[in-house]
C-alpha cells in the first residue's frame, strides 16, 4: 500500500478544504488550494515538520487562492535561507486569465480583490513530480474554463477541487462556468478512474468514484448490463 498521506485544513468563510500530500517519513509536502491565511498554513505545516515543495491550484476562485501569495512567499523565504529550490505554484494553462482578473475570480465581489498567478501553467495529462510523488493533471473544465483535478494513481487519490462533490457538482454560474461542460468532464474523465479512487473535494467530505457514478444525482451512471 502506498505510503502517501493526505491531510486537510478547513479554512475561510466558504469552509474550503486545503489539502497537503506527503510521503510518510518525508519532510516535503504538496499543498493544494490555499484558501486564505497563507502564513498560517505555512506555520501549521512547519509545526508538523513539513516543508512546502509546491502549491497546486484546482482553479482560480477567490476561496481557493487568497492564501497563495502569502504561502508562496513564506515557503520561498525558507527555501532561499536553506538553499533549496524555489517553491512554485501550478495551475492549468486555461486558468491564467481568471487568476489575474479579480472580477472573473469573484474576489472583488467577495470584498477583497485578488490578482495572482501560477509560476507554472500545466496541460491536461501532464505529470507533476514533487515531494517524491507523481501527480497527474486532469483538465476538468466546467466549474471554470481552467478547472482541473490532481490524480495520484499510486495512492488512489483524486483531489477534485470544485468539480465533483459528495452527491453534487460545482456551481457554474460564475465567469467561464458551463454545466454541460462540467458534466462531460466528470463522466468522460473522472468516471474512467478506478471506482475505489478516493475523491477529495474542495468543500465537504470525501467520497469515491464508484459512489458518485452510482448515486450522484447530477451525473450518476448505471452499470452496463
Amino acid at each position: 500500500m502506498a505510503d502517501i498521506k493526505i491531510g486537510r485544513m478547513v479554512i475561510g468563510a466558504a469552509q474550503t478544504n486545503c489539502y497537503f500530500l506527503y510521503r510518510e517519513g518525508s519532510r516535503e509536502a504538496v499543498v493544494v488550494d490555499p484558501p486564505d491565511k497563507g502564513a498560517n498554513i505555512y506555520s501549521a505545516l512547519q509545526k508538523n515538520r513539513l516543508d512546502v515543495a509546491g502549491i497546486l491550484l484546482t482553479h482560480g476562485h477567490f476561496d481557493h487562492i487568497w492564501g497563495l501569495d502569502a504561502l508562496r512567499d513564506a515557503a520561498n523565504a525558507a527555501a532561499e535561507a536553506e538553499g533549496r529550490p524555489p517553491v512554485q505554484g501550478y495551475a492549468l494553462e486555461a486558468e491564467r486569465e481568471l487568476l489575474k482578473d479579480s472580477s472573473m475570480n469573484v474576489s472583488a465581489e467577495a470584498g477583497r480583490p485578488c490578482s495572482t498567478y501560477a509560476d507554472v501553467y500545466v496541460k491536461d495529462g501532464e505529470v507533476i513530480r514533487l515531494a517524491g510523488m507523481e501527480i497527474r493533471v486532469i483538465a476538468t473544465p466546467g466549474h471554470t474554463a481552467g478547472g482541473c483535478c490532481y490524480y495520484v494513481e499510486e495512492a488512489g487519490i483524486l483531489v477534485a477541487g470544485d468539480t465533483l462533490f459528495q452527491g453534487s457538482v460545482g456551481r457554474t454560474d460564475f465567469p467561464t462556468g458551463s454545466m454541460g461542460t462540467l458534466i462531460r468532464s466528470i463522466r468522460e474523465k473522472l468516471f474512467l478512474l478506478p471506482e475505489e479512487t478516493r475523491v477529495y473535494p474542495g468543500h465537504g467530505d470525501s467520497t469515491t468514484i464508484g459512489q458518485e457514478k452510482r448515486y450522484n444525482p447530477f451525473c450518476a451512471m448505471e452499470d452496463e448490463k
